[in-house]
């Protein structure tokens, strides 16, 4: 099979970090396989669980957690098509009861969890016997008390691979309460330790069909990742209708990550990612239709330790051959212009109409992105501004200014590197700073820096700040492709928060409230938020793949066949 190109006919290779962890899988499974000693106690064989019925043929359970439960290390869980309605609120151990309980908490090691057809094999939130993913409000299932549901929970075990289902109306408490995951690898919550290794999420759909206000219950996450050190993957996953984002990668100085072949739609932001930082990277993905299309940023009071830094651990090199190992790059990311998305608390805040956002970022790279129709911003480079109470987990604002009596905290954007992007028909909105291209910073070394961006539409958009030289960008301050904005690591400074791109984004988010709609401050405003069907999906080819044989795949080898563990791409 070819490698794989980006637009530009330039052959794509995996990182030199994912090569090498695969490479080191390998080593070890041959080690571990030449290390039986005579005498020793033969292997148990892998399991293969089956739940629910697929072509005629029953499984041995019906429940998708009574298979988890009954799962050991090694085993796989093939669930056949159906309309899961699973009853428990399981809370993991050592957390209080007041926690969110999961519909299938998973917390066994190393084992493969797999529907037989994506579109048909739905883990459904609402109550037994709803129809499927209700939108009725009595047909919703908050769990006891209120408390929150969360859909699928993998709670600080390493190994799992989820693949190949769906996943709908898992809600949160109201009051933008915690719960609403529709599926969770949780290596440890707000407690800054990291305890899961490898992770995948393969084909996989997230999506919540209710709405009944910003005070009433709402599905917050489709695909979420949080305290984590890898190696992790999410590939060929799509969600959307979510209050806070369709995808997060957070909580993890080196999350040694990848998100690949996503796409994300009419949610608050289409991917989050706070505090995520090192070896991470998000790829030949799409986000469209959304309030804001990307985001990662540092924040002092949640999902610790801050800062986000994107910078190689020990000073290695990327996949760029800068010292950035978080890079977006071959992505797809446009109108990002929806007021009329599921939003609840600070997500309710973002800056509409802006595609990529870098909010409190270090040394992150984007490049090589196709990014057009964001009604304000391309991409935006920012201050994070926090004025939330300090929380007893928080660092004292670790890598920002802070000031605890003030419930102050300020990170700052620097070292960041926007290049070679395609950046066409950016801020339609028609406000002074709207454009391709934006910076707000105080003076560091190093600064951020532009270049090699292009225009493909050739639009003029505010003719005093269109760059000069191969196309047209516009830029907020002027001039950002010029020096010193275009050389990276050396000194620069861009906007002030007291400027005309500090108003605009002000305004863009509603902070404090709308703005009133003036010549320079028109920005569109809710009205009716509207929850997006979820389209079909493409199934994985071979349901079978990697499964020894079993009643439903009956022209499998006896033995397991090699199959990727999780974390490296399934082929």
């Amino acid at each position: 099979m070819p490698a794989p190109k980006d637009r530009r006919g330039r052959c794509w290779r995996a990182p030199q970090w994912a090569r090498r962890a695969l490479v080191i899988e390998a080593v070890c499974a041959l080690v571990a396989a030449a290390m039986g000693v005579a005498g020793a106690a033969p292997a148990r064989a892998t399991a293969v669980l089956r739940v629910g019925t697929y072509q005629g043929i029953p499984g041995q359970f019906s429940s998708i957690q009574d298979a988890v439960n009954a799962a050991q290390p090694g085993d796989w869980i093939l669930i056949g098509p159906g309309d899961y309605h699973e009853t428990g609120n399981l809370v993991p151990p050592g957390l209080p009861d007041t926690t969110p309980g999961s519909a299938v908490l998973v917390t066994t090691p190393n084992i493969w969890i797999r529907g037989m057809d994506r579109n048909r094999v739905v883990l459904d939130g609402t109550k037994p016997g709803a129809p499927q993913c209700s939108p009725a409000a009595a047909d919703q299932d908050i769990g006891p008390g209120n408390k929150g549901r969360q859909g699928i929970q993998v709670y600080e075990v390493n190994g799992v691979s989820i693949e190949n289902l769906t996943v709908c109306n898992f809600l949160s408490a109201p009051n933008g309460g915690p719960g609403g995951n529709e599926i969770w690898f949780n290596g440890g919550h707000e407690t800054g330790k990291f305890q899961i290794g490898s992770w995948r999420g393969a084909y996989l759909s997230a999506t919540s069909t209710y709405w009944n206000g910003i005070n009433q219950p709402s599905a917050t996450y489709g695909l979420f990742a949080n305290n984590t050190y890898g190696p992790g993957l999410f590939t060929q996953v799509y969600a959307n209708n979510q209050s806070d984002s369709a995808f997060y990668i957070g909580a993890c100085p080196n999350c040694n990550s990848i998100l690949d072949h996503a796409h994300g739609q009419n949610s608050a932001q289409g991917y989050a990612g706070t505090n995520s930082g090192g070896h991470l990277i998000i790829q030949y993905s799409e986000f469209d239709n959304n309030r804001a299309g990307f985001s990662t940023n540092s924040q002092n009071n949640a999902d610790p330790p801050s800062p986000q830094d994107g910078s190689c651990p020990n000073h290695g090199t990327g996949p760029t051959g800068t010292h950035s190992c978080w890079v977006f790059w071959h992505n797809t990311v446009h109108d990002n212009n929806n007021p009329n998305v599921p939003a609840v608390g600070e997500p309710a805040h973002l800056p509409i109409g802006t595609g990529v956002l870098v909010s409190g970022g270090r040394f992150d790279t984007v490049v090589d992105n196709n990014i057009y129709n964001n009604g304000s911003w391309g991409v935006l480079l920012a201050p994070d501004v926090s004025t939330r109470a300090y929380v007893s987990y928080s660092a004292n604002c670790h890598g920002g200014l802070g000031a605890r009596a003030l419930n102050f905290c300020y990170y700052d954007d620097w070292g960041n590197e926007v290049a070679d992007n395609t950046l066409s028909n950016n801020g339609t909105f028609g406000n002074p700073s709207n454009g391709d291209l934006a910076e707000m910073s105080n003076l560091h070394l190093p600064g951020n820096c532009f270049h090699g961006n292009v225009d493909g539409s050739g639009a003029t958009v505010n003719a005093k700040r269109i760059q000069i030289g191969s196309k047209q960008v516009t830029t907020a301050p002027p001039l950002l492709q010029f020096f010193p904005h275009n050389i990276c690591g050396i000194p620069d400074v861009g906007a002030p928060l007291p400027s005309v791109l500090g108003l605009g984004l002000l305004c863009a988010s509603e902070e404090f409230g709308p703005c009133p709609t003036t010549p320079i401050t028109k920005y569109p405003e809710q009205t009716v938020v509207q929850m997006m069907p979820l389209p079909a999906q493409p199934t994985l080819p071979d349901p079978c793949l990697g499964v020894p044989r079993n009643p439903w795949c009956p022209n499998n080898p006896v033995s397991q066949p090699s199959y990727p563990v999780p974390g490296s791409p399934v082929s």
